[in-house]
């Protein structure tokens, strides 16, 4: 028992204990109770589904409330939501990547479901290393700060190109090294065909498994941005984690709601970028003021009002639009 409220990175032990064993129980009850087998997930299904993840996130803040006190929930609650809104910035991507290795909606859950499984550990890695970096180099909160607003500028005034997968230089290697079907052979990402020299059965690479590794690979891509803002609202390695990790679970689930209608949300991606120039300048004008640290309840509230703006803009602007529900 003295082991499990010895402290580890600030937190007792038994709150990263409760913490991991809840996030395995829903990975448990995700992959072999609701979807055991193969079968679409409707867009009902996955609203009620992101609707669970994100009342379980809300309570873990209530949790955290009670533990850590009124300011760390605060904190936790705004790096929920930003987590949360840069996630469906993935949407995007990961809707492209789908699309364009043409992977059909029974298959998709299993393609989020392992990668998800990989970006809770390299986030863990990432945020470990940010963590350390921060606990013995204040100053590196500055670069995070001025990262964080040099590309929300950027993705401003430049906006973003257009993604060709084609010339992906990563897809390119995976299928100079590798041996790779041409199309899909069920949920499988690896099976064993015979080589056109030898006749011999030799293992192959399936679409199913290039479209995870390049999610995988879009995720730190993401993360690169999304790490370093959770950072810049909290210092506390358990907020860090557990908020982006709640945010990453409901992040199947939201892709399933929201693919259909992902061009609803045309101006999300300003709205993002300001809110990334919001978050980077905090730090500045908390020293400008010399507050100790900017209050986390105005980050909170000017937080949901950047986000709830660009939405309502988005939706208003493509109202009109077709917003018929389609199968990818």
């Amino acid at each position: 028992m003295e082991f499990l409220l010895s402290l580890f990175l600030g937190t007792p032990i038994w709150m990263w204990v409760g913490f991991i064993t809840l996030v395995i129980a829903l990975l448990a009850f995700d992959l072999g109770v609701l979807h055991k087998g193969e079968g679409e997930i409707g867009v009902g299904e996955s609203l009620k589904l992101s609707g669970l993840y994100i009342a379980l996130g809300t309570a873990f803040g209530a949790f955290v409330w009670v533990q850590m006190g009124a300011t760390a929930a605060t904190e936790y609650m705004t790096a929920f939501v930003v987590e949360k809104s840069l996630a469906l910035d993935n949407i995007f991507v990961i809707a492209l990547i789908f699309s364009f290795f043409a992977i059909p909606r029974a298959y998709q859950h299993r393609v989020l479901f392992w990668g998800i499984l990989g970006v809770i550990v390299l986030r863990a890695i990432m945020i470990g290393l940010g963590a350390t970096l921060v606990a013995q180099y204040g100053w590196v909160l500055y670069l995070f700060a001025g990262f964080l607003i040099l590309t929300g500028i950027k993705m401003l005034v430049m906006g973003e190109k257009e993604t060709d997968l084609a010339a992906n230089p990563l897809l390119k290697l995976i299928r100079r090294r590798f041996r790779v079907t041409d199309k899909l052979h069920g949920n499988a990402f690896v099976v064993r065909q015979p080589d056109p020299k030898t006749g011999k059965l030799v293992p192959y690479l399936t679409p199913l498994l290039l479209a995870l590794i390049l999610i995988e690979v879009a995720d730190i891509i993401f993360a690169v941005d999304s790490v370093p803002a959770v950072f810049a609202i909290s210092t506390d390695p358990f907020i860090v984690y557990t908020s982006n990790i709640f945010a990453i679970l409901g992040l199947r689930a939201l892709f399933f709601a929201l693919a259909a209608i992902l061009h609803r949300f045309a101006y999300l991606k300003q709205a993002l970028a300001i809110l990334l120039v919001f978050i980077g300048s905090k730090i500045f004008v908390a020293d400008a003021f010399g507050w100790a640290k900017f209050p986390a309840s105005w980050s909170l509230s000017i937080t949901f009002a950047i986000l709830a703006g660009g939405i309502l803009w988005s939706l208003w602007k493509t109202r009109g639009t077709d917003t018929k529900v389609k199968a990818l």
